[in-house]
């Protein structure tokens, strides 16, 4: 299934924030360093520090050839590609971004925050659209449906609120978790939301009623990134735990566990991010432990 290929290393501090490039290969990598890191998957080589950063990255957002980084100062900054130089930088919120989603049938950008809000932004010009109250306490993540008509906010409080995409009301809230959600995603057909917790728990809530369907204890502590694959039906968690996990999208059968206990090589602290390679040939995993890792899926 999924064997360890290669670890990058040169970040000096935890590494909280993952996203892939529209280049076919290429990545980016941040946190507590004081710049966004580019990679190349084909050479497995550092490439170069991208742009220099005023503050730890929290998050990091691609989205039509433009770089968006999310700050623990509560500043957002956009890379554009094109140009090759940041072309905004706002100060979006008063306490760190933790989450950022493109709707892009609106041409907008979602920022949520430590503040408890979600701020809406035109992607024309980086101006606030809105700004939602979502909670009193950190708003977590943020997932968009496949079909861009619904939007979930995972918070520090246990819920996760589902708000329309038309006009921005809320339409459920579901309690289920006990403690903070950590990660969310939407089947890529839209079947259902899965969500991830402090609590250790995986959910399952089937579409289009949000209606709890079926609940895992899939990690040993919380669970900060849920990741399907681009084409074959499996998801990977990432945890609080040092573990990665491969699960079967369909059944939700544990597939694999990739940890330094059960294969002598792995993070050893807290993973935060995982992305799949644009062909799903490789899992990327970064942790606070600094590394980057590189795990190979074979049939």
């Amino acid at each position: 299934m999924l064997q360890h290929l290669h670890t990058f290393t040169g970040h000096q501090n935890p590494v909280y924030a993952l996203v892939k490039s529209d280049k076919e290969g290429i990545f980016f990598t941040a946190g507590n360093d004081k710049g966004v890191v580019e990679w190349s998957l084909k050479k497995m080589a550092f490439v170069m520090v991208k742009l220099p950063v005023q503050s730890s990255v929290y998050y990091l957002h691609n989205h039509n050839n433009q770089l968006f980084i999310g700050e623990r100062s509560g500043a957002f900054s956009v890379f554009d590609f094109i140009k090759q130089e940041v072309v905004a930088r706002v100060n979006a919120h008063t306490k760190p971004i933790f989450g950022m989603a493109t709707v892009a049938h609106k041409n907008e950008l979602l920022t949520s925050s430590e503040d408890g809000t979600v701020a809406i932004w035109s992607l024309e010009d980086f101006s606030e659209l809105y700004r939602l109250p979502i909670s009193a306490d950190t708003v977590r993540c943020i997932a968009v449906s496949p079909d861009e008509k619904e939007i979930a906010f995972g918070c520090k409080d246990g819920s996760i609120s589902i708000y329309s995409v038309d006009d921005y009301s809320l339409k459920y809230k579901l309690t289920e978790h006990t403690l903070g959600v950590t990660s969310l995603a939407y089947h890529p057909t839209g079947r259902y939301l899965i969500s991830g917790s402090r609590d250790a728990q995986l959910k399952i809530w089937d579409l289009p009623t949000y209606q709890l369907s079926k609940s895992v204890p899939a990690h040993m502590f919380g669970i900060y990134d849920i990741a399907f694959h681009p084409t074959l039906p499996y998801f990977a968690t990432a945890s609080q735990d040092k573990s990665i996990k491969l699960w079967d999208s369909e059944n939700f059968k544990l597939y694999k566990i990739l940890s330094i206990e059960k294969m002598d090589i792995g993070h050893s602290h807290s993973i935060n991010k995982l992305a799949w390679s644009h062909d799903g040939t490789k899992l990327i995993s970064t942790g606070d432990d600094k590394k980057v890792m590189v795990w190979e899926l074979s049939s």
